[in-house]
């Protein structure tokens, strides 16, 4: 059996060298919110006529989204939550969002 495609548990001879990975690098921890793309949109689809807020493209982790959300729903005195990497504030705030988001420094 060739020692490519081998699956040796147990051996007593040489040492069999590990298949190390590669460190997974997350570019997008790097990019700062000014190099991130951040798309707001009005959204009543699925949601009996009741306007949403979306904000798409975020490049940040969970963590600052929640950090994020907690501050635009206190700012603008509203729900909203975390959805697939999108913010979701009810109602259509998507004036008020773009200015708080600026003045933050995201595009």
């Amino acid at each position: 059996m060739p020692e490519d495609n081998s699956k040796l548990v147990y051996s007593t001879g040489s040492a069999v060298p590990r298949k190390e990975k590669p460190a997974n690098r997350n570019s997008t921890a790097a990019a700062g919110p000014a190099k991130s793309r951040t798309i707001i949109r009005l959204d009543r689809k699925g949601r009996g006529g009741k306007s949403v807020t979306m904000i798409e493209g975020l490049r940040i982790s969970a963590k600052d989204g929640e950090k994020l959300l907690k501050q635009l729903k206190a700012k603008l005195g509203t729900g909203g939550t975390l959805k697939d990497g999108s913010l979701e504030i009810q109602g259509d705030h998507c004036d008020a969002v773009m200015a708080e988001l600026t003045r933050i420094g995201y595009e």
